[in-house]
This record gives C-alpha cells, structure tokens and sequence, in this order.
C-alpha cells in the first residue's frame, strides 16, 4: 500500500514559503492522500541578516492556529487534517521550547536542528575555516546536547540535514564515519521514546539518499526503534510526497512493516 500521510508541509506561515494554506490541501485531496500535517516553522533566536529580518523562522502561532481551524472546519475532502509545528531545537531555548509546546494544541511536534550552536548550516560561515568532517561533527554533537535538555516532542527531523548544505554534500558521507555520535543519538531517542523522521527533501538539494541515510535508520530499527514518520519537507505543493515512493522502499529494506502518523500527539500505525 502506498503511503498515504506527509508529515513534514509548510505553508506561507513558514517564512521560506509562499503557498496558500488551501492551495496544498486542494493538491493534496487530488492525491488522494488521507493524512496530512502542517509543520510550520518556529525557530526562536534565529541569527538576524540581510537576508533573514527578525522572526522570519517564527510563525505567528495565533494567526496559523486560527486559519487551521477554519480551514478544517469547512474542508471534507481530506478525512485527517493536522496541526503541526517544527520545532527549531537549541539546547539553551529549552525552558522556552517547553513553554510553547504546553502552551499549544499541537497534534505533532518535529524536534529539528537547523542551528548548530547559533550557526545555520545553510550559511557559508558555518563551513569557512575548518574541513567538512569537524563542521559535521560539531553539529551532530549539537543534537546530542539537544536531546539531553529538552525532549518534548515526536521525532526527530532530517537528522542529517547538515549533509544538504556540506561543501560536498554527501560524497564523502556515511554513517561508519559518525558512528559514535550517530550511536548515542539513535541511545537517546529510544530512550526518550522518540522517532525519527524520514525526510525526502534532501533529494531536492541533490542528495543520494534521504534524511537520515538508510544506516541510521537500520541501526535505529535494528535496536528496537519502530516510529517513523514520512514528510515531503514541502514547501510548494508540487512538492507533496515527492520521492515517497523510494522512502516506502528504504524502510522496507531497513525492516520497517509500518509507517507513523500522529493526533493528539498520539502515534497510529500503518502499515506499508
């Protein structure tokens, strides 16, 4: 059975989008897609620049919790509709992480690393003056320090999103080359009780495999991990469930039977 949910979607209440709330659901339904989450973005403290003014990456969660209720209230043609966020994670914004997620009715929550110690792996400065393995590892030691001080959400999300932004992106990449780091995450989230997102966005920046490469997700199964969410990571509806079909056959190989959705914060097993 193809998968029928994507749990990774933004809208124009994430400041690197334009769509239309309505215009990626109108898609969606014409998928034929059953489940469908909106994951806007919220990252507090992000670095101000030129090119990214105060509170780009911060979701006016008022405004977006109202235009969610109204739109689900007045659209049938998509039987589950679901309230999101993602969650940008630095480990000194715990306390405030906190704050906003209990103060807010999400369905589900993606736990991601956009900023390592202040630093967006998009930007080039975070790559200048050292070679790519130490720039890695810095970041995923970041999300190690992330796990250890806050943990209140559902999955975590393209767990190597680093990778999209390396000088060689992932020519040179594997998990063997990060094991220790990789291990104690994959540690962390099993015992936290936390998934992991496949993301196939990182096809779109090029990429050979998806978020995260398939021996992260194996050594996660292989220890006893079976949450696992699928998500476009779109930001345009042409973008919905782009490479899924290769994501249904990854976890297959990794030994997944099932993929995750959730509601209420309460994960729903379906299988593939």
């Amino acid at each position: 059975m193809p998968i029928r949910s994507d749990y990774h979607v933004h809208s124009s209440f994430s400041g690197d989008s334009d769509a239309p709330m309505e215009a990626v659901i109108r898609t969606a339904a014409g998928m034929g897609l059953e489940w469908l989450c909106f994951t806007e973005h919220m990252d507090f403290d992000y670095p101000v620049s030129e090119d990214t003014p105060e509170g780009l990456f911060e979701v006016d969660t008022k405004a977006y919790h109202e235009k969610f209720r109204t739109i689900r209230s007045a659209r049938e043609d998509l039987p589950h509709l679901l309230y999101g966020i993602e969650l940008g994670l630095q480990a000194h914004l715990a306390p405030r992480q906190a704050s906003y997620v209990s103060a807010n009715p999400f369905d589900f929550i993606i736990g991601s690393s956009h900023l390592c110690h202040g630093k967006d792996p998009y930007a080039a400065s975070f790559w200048e003056g050292r070679d790519a393995e130490e720039a890695c590892r810095e970041y995923f030691s970041s999300i190690i320090e992330n796990l250890l001080s806050f943990t209140d959400f559902d999955v975590y999300g393209h767990l190597d999103y680093v990778i999209r932004y390396a000088p060689d992106k992932d020519k040179d990449y594997c998990y063997e080359k990060y094991r220790d780091l990789f291990d104690k995450i994959i540690d962390l989230l099993l015992e936290k009780g936390l998934g992991l997102e496949v993301n196939t966005g990182g096809l779109r920046y090029g990429l050979g495999e998806l978020h995260p490469c398939s021996e992260i997700l194996k050594r996660y199964r292989r220890l006893g991990g079976d949450i696992v969410t699928v998500g476009s990571d779109a930001h345009r509806p042409e973008d919905l469930c782009r490479g899924f079909d290769l994501a249904e056959a990854v976890m297959k190989d990794c030994g997944f039977t099932h993929y995750t959705v959730f509601s209420c914060r309460t994960p729903h097993f379906i299988k593939l």
